[in-house]
């Protein structure tokens, strides 16, 4: 007899962040169950899936009661006896229950929660992991993004670049190059001190130090890697998320960052002075705002050889969004998260589609994550190559990382592949 869906059961549970979030069960006919926490969001674009939210006094008004509900009613009553090994149609079912454009009626939320479960319940009743399961044989363990230096939306202090990152480029393993992590991690924090700021972490386990400005953040990377004993560029890069959004200014259609105002233009010019005084940064995520595709699409034509340069916000995950922005050159990468578009299979597109444009991915966690590593799996299963997950820092980033040394462990360090930064970047 066959497995099928026998029941779908949601509840509310909290995020990192202390807020409420969605957590999924999907059980199966055969007595397998899959459970899945879905993340959240605070530097969120505007095109992304609704995540819905009770709204009112309770909690805030953040709440997911409601989403919960659509889990335990709706979504419960449709998918029972459906096939759980069929991921699309299981997806494309929730969707079409949920009949709006952007998942607003039931919720992204509620959606992705079961999506994801669906997914690990299936893995677990053909007792495979889930990064085999949704990946199958041929996997490589990504390189890693660490935001250890915390501004914008992520941290309460005057630094408008959102996330400064570290990124192990050489290594033997996956293992060596964390390890290179947590030692230019644990410097930074003295070089911080030393320099007179605190040390208190931000959303995603960063520094938050109260800065002049992202140069001075800039320079705080590049020293503490050299004294925790590497060599920028080579075996330790640099990364950062301007997250350029929050300081556009939609009446002037400049962008006001850190005391000053920049066009488009010099905006672009300001941030190759960054890279020629750090040449070791490698990838510049959402340089422009969300809707200035033009600039966008500009500063890559002049930079893209030089820099890898990731698209979020613009296009937010989105199969649609994201065909229209590799037509028009706005990226040479795309950033990928589960939970902005709302479904395993539409994630899975999003990837294929930038795969064969020729982009890159980058995997990524949000600001409010759970104990849930299926990003982890997720990133391994897809070769998405690399993964940006937080600092080595608090248990709900570090989880993330843990598992992809589980998975090393589990495919055997001799037969694993790394994922290596893209060729054409230069390493000065």
């Amino acid at each position: 007899m066959s497995v099928v869906i026998e029941s779908v059961k949601a509840r509310e549970i909290f995020d990192s962040r202390g807020n409420p979030t969605v957590e999924a069960d999907v059980i199966l006919s055969d007595g397998t169950m899959g459970r899945a926490e879905v993340p959240s969001g605070a530097s969120t674009g505007e095109k992304e899936a609704v995540e819905l939210r009770d709204g009112g006094t309770r909690l805030q008004g953040k709440g997911v009661s409601k989403a919960v509900n659509n889990v335990n009613t709706e979504i419960n009553q449709a998918l029972q006896g459906a096939d759980p090994f069929n991921q699309g149609h299981i997806d494309q079912m929730m969707i079409d229950l949920d009949g709006t454009p952007n998942k607003a009626r039931l919720g992204a939320n509620a959606i992705l929660g079961v999506s994801m479960a669906t997914a690990r319940a299936a893995a677990n009743a053909n007792h495979q992991p889930l990064y085999r399961y949704l990946g199958g044989t041929d996997l490589e363990l990504p390189q890693t993004f660490h935001n250890v230096i915390n501004g914008g939306e992520h941290a309460d202090n005057g630094i408008d670049i959102q996330e400064f990152m570290i990124t192990p480029v050489e290594r033997t393993s996956f293992r060596d190059g964390f390890e290179k992590i947590t030692n230019t991690y644990h410097t930074l924090k003295k070089v911080i001190e030393d320099a007179g700021y605190t040390t208190g972490l931000g959303d995603e386990g960063g520094f938050a130090p109260d800065l002049k400005n992202s140069e001075e953040a800039l320079q705080m990377l590049h020293d503490a890697i050299i004294k925790a004993g590497y060599t920028p560029g080579k075996e330790i890069a640099i990364a950062f998320d301007a997250a350029a959004s929050y300081f556009f200014n939609h009446d002037t259609k400049n962008y006001d960052f850190e005391d000053k105002t920049y066009t488009p233009d010099e905006l672009g010019a300001y941030y190759m002075t960054l890279l020629d005084k750090f040449p070791e940064i490698i990838s510049i995520e959402d340089p422009y705002g969300e809707d200035d595709w033009a600039n966008f699409a500009k500063f890559t034509a002049a930079h893209g050889k030089q820099v890898q340069i990731v698209a979020d916000d613009p296009v937010c995950t989105n199969p649609t969004l994201i065909r229209e922005a590799i037509a028009q050159g706005m990226a040479n990468s795309i950033l990928i998260k589960l939970n902005q578009i709302g479904t395993v299979t539409e994630t899975l597109e999003a990837i294929r589609i930038a795969r064969k444009n020729g982009y890159t991915t980058m995997m990524s966690h949000r600001s409010g994550e759970t104990g849930d590593t299926f990003v982890a799996d997720f990133t391994v299963a897809t070769n998405a190559a690399q993964l940006k997950s937080g600092a080595p820092a608090r248990s709900e980033r570090v989880e993330k990382y843990n598992q992809l040394l589980r998975i090393e462990e589990e495919l055997g360090t001799d037969g694993t592949r790394l994922a290596h930064f893209p060729d054409n970047v230069k390493f000065d």
